[in-house]
């Protein structure tokens, strides 16, 4: 997986493409629990993401919980496959997915 950062005064995108599981997950949370000090809006980019496992489920549930107390957060992009994994899990129920 790679990430894209584009980061306009207090709102930050993170465009993701490839695959965010288990082997990929630990950077984009180290990232994203290094780098929200500041920011208010966070816009998770999904059009080229392939694949979530459940350790890439676990980082957006902590970016959440984060811009829950400082922003707000929202995914964007998703394909009909990633959208299937949130509805499965109940993500939809927690995140803001346009």
């Amino acid at each position: 997986m790679e990430y894209n950062v584009i980061t306009t005064g207090s709102k930050m995108v993170v465009e993701l493409e490839g695959r965010l599981d288990t082997t990929t997950a630990p950077k984009l949370d180290a990232f994203v629990r290094e780098s929200l000090d500041g920011i208010s809006e966070l816009c998770i980019a999904m059009e080229k993401l392939e694949y979530i496992s459940s350790a890439g489920l676990r980082v957006l549930l902590a970016a959440q919980k984060i811009m829950d107390k400082q922003g707000r957060m929202v995914i964007t992009g998703c394909r009909e496959e990633i959208m299937e994994i949130f509805d499965i899990t109940g993500f939809t129920d927690i995140l803001t997915i346009e």
